[in-house]
């Protein structure tokens, strides 16, 4: 391999999509992770609180440089199939993380100010992030797999 095919718009591309799926998808698993956990433990409900304050600004980053990267690796490419679906995806995640960043984080951090950080969440919140939870595990690891197929394919 020659170095023109490394420095290629494709490989470039490539690789920051990759990239924003190893910053954005790793995440994602752990503060879902986190979450999960804190539904029934107070212990883990406090935690999550404290971890989205690290995973909330990766899970950003990993959005920007997905949709970076899929904007140069699939550039000339009819908009249609895999990259349609990616674009439709990568605009459902940006909204689910407004509603994260902008209703979840600042209730979560609002309960973390008045002390309540170990309490678990009111069920009206957790059905709310729940089906975040979902739309984004859908939307990031459906994006990977796809991903893989166009590669492949």
């Amino acid at each position: 391999m020659d170095v023109s095919t490394i420095l290629s718009t494709e490989v470039i591309g490539l690789f920051i999509l990759l990239a924003g799926f190893v910053v954005g998808l790793g995440a994602v698993t752990v503060i879902d992770m986190h979450g999960f956990l804190g539904r029934k433990s107070a212990y883990w409900s406090e935690a999550t609180t404290r971890t989205h304050k690290v995973t909330k600004p990766l899970i950003w980053v990993g959005i920007a440089l997905a949709i970076i990267g899929g904007t140069i690796f699939y550039w000339g490419e009819p908009f249609t199939g895999i990259p349609l679906v990616h674009s439709v995806v990568a605009v459902l995640l940006v909204l689910n993380g407004c509603f994260l960043s902008f209703s979840v984080s600042p209730f979560l951090l609002q309960r973390e100010r008045e002390g309540k950080a170990k309490e678990l969440l009111p069920q009206s919140w957790q059905q709310k992030i729940l089906a975040s939870l979902l739309l984004s595990d859908i939307g990031w690891w459906g994006s990977l797999l796809l991903l893989v197929v166009y590669v492949v394919g």
